[in-house]
């Protein structure tokens, strides 16, 4: 959803701006964000792993830059588009972990000869010989990884025989490079009990390992294994075959994120991550003895998850629905005493909820509203919002 950026510009800087930007709006704490960059940058530096973190989840040259400057060796982009938009901002190391329609094969060629350090995944014969065949004309060597399915269903090779042969097809090719696989088990990351997701990583992980093991028997080791994301990536590090990974919503932690047990017991205090993404938004109807009204609906929250979480402004115990495109409501129900919480809410008031899915909930906005403490630091664009 648009947000009026030129006017909230004007309140870079102020003490108390972050509760005068006009809402709704997109709000991200930095010092959240930084330390979340660093505690991962940490654990895969001590665990000897590359970390190549996933853009789809903020779509921010000015993000990635930040995760590139604590050590990420690139980012992964899920579109076209966020690459060609991550290559304008300068982001070394790209990988783009969708196979791509064909037709699109020689824009990706095209952002290589321009100076895009671009990598491709394929899943199938004909999409390995457009890459070879737009490479060629373009008089470039493309890296292409092996898709592999290893659960998710989605995309990805059936099996070890056809990952073996798409391997040797871009060997073979003079124009493409083999550079290693891909194995994303996305299915597995919202996976809430530590001891059930384990158990089901392990199976899918040795689906993994199986077809690594028949590349390296056909001698085509993959030099790179990439995959995992934050439900997943302590334990597949612990599992020790994915080697790079590709971690996304770590940076943030929405609502469906904060019931994913990262450790064993599953102690709140365990969370090794933060939560810095929230949508703000002000209260404009208190006409209702059960409920205030706010500004953000179905247009300022994604939708296929749970509810958002209110973080702060509300009264304890109070809890957010929708009320349509334009609208929210913030219930009393559930407070320690509905009849305080009524009173308490005045119209004007600011409420931040904690976003539901971040990936979708970003790409609703044109810009982040940057924040420490009670003030607004900078904003910074979603420049690689939308598909293509």
């Amino acid at each position: 959803m648009p947000t009026s950026t030129p006017l909230n510009s004007e309140l870079i800087g102020q003490p108390g701006s972050r509760w005068e930007i006009l809402t709704p709006a997109l709000i991200l704490d930095l010092d959240v964000l930084d330390a979340n960059i660093a505690t991962m940058a940490a654990w895969a530096r001590d665990g000897g792993f590359t970390l190549r973190p996933h853009g789809k989840s903020h779509k921010s040259p000015d993000i990635a830059k930040r995760q590139v400057a604590a050590g990420a060796v690139g980012l992964c982009c899920a579109s076209l588009r966020e690459a060609q938009v991550m290559v304008a901002g300068g982001i070394p190391g790209l990988l783009i972990t969708t196979p791509l329609a064909p037709g699109k094969a020689p824009l990706v060629a095209e952002l290589v000869k321009g100076g895009g350090d671009i990598s491709v995944v394929a899943d199938h014969e004909v999409l390995v010989t457009a890459y070879g065949a737009a490479a060629a004309a373009a008089g470039i060597e493309l890296n292409v990884f092996v898709d592999l399915d290893v659960g998710l269903g989605r995309t990805g090779t059936p099996s070890g025989t056809v990952a073996i042969e798409l391997a040797g097809q871009i060997t073979a090719h003079p124009a493409l490079n083999y550079a290693g696989v891909q194995g994303y088990m996305g299915h597995l990351q919202h996976v809430d009990d530590h001891r059930e997701r384990r158990g089901l990583l392990a199976g899918d992980t040795n689906d993994l390992q199986g077809k690594v093991d028949a590349l390296i028997k056909a001698n085509l080791p993959p030099a790179i294994i990439s995959g995992g994301g934050t439900g997943t990536h302590r334990m597949d590090g612990e599992n020790g075959t994915i080697g790079e990974f590709q971690v996304g919503s770590y940076l943030f932690m929405d609502v469906q994120y904060l019931t994913v047990q990262q450790t064993p017991s599953g102690a709140a205090g365990e969370q090794p991550y933060g939560t810095g993404l929230f949508v703000q938004t002000s209260v404009v109807n208190i006409n209702h003895p059960t409920y205030a009204v706010t500004d953000a609906g179905l247009k300022s929250f994604a939708t296929d998850g749970p509810f958002p979480l209110i973080a702060r402004g509300g009264p304890d115990g109070t809890t957010y629905r929708y009320m349509g495109d334009e609208h929210g409501a913030i219930d009393f129900a559930n407070a320690a005493d509905s009849m305080d919480a009524m009173d308490a809410m005045a119209l004007g008031d600011r409420v931040e909820c904690v976003v539901p899915h971040c990936d979708p909930n970003v790409n609703l906005y044109n810009a982040y509203h940057v924040v420490q403490g009670d003030t607004l630091v900078d904003i910074w664009p979603v420049a690689a919002r939308g598909n293509s």
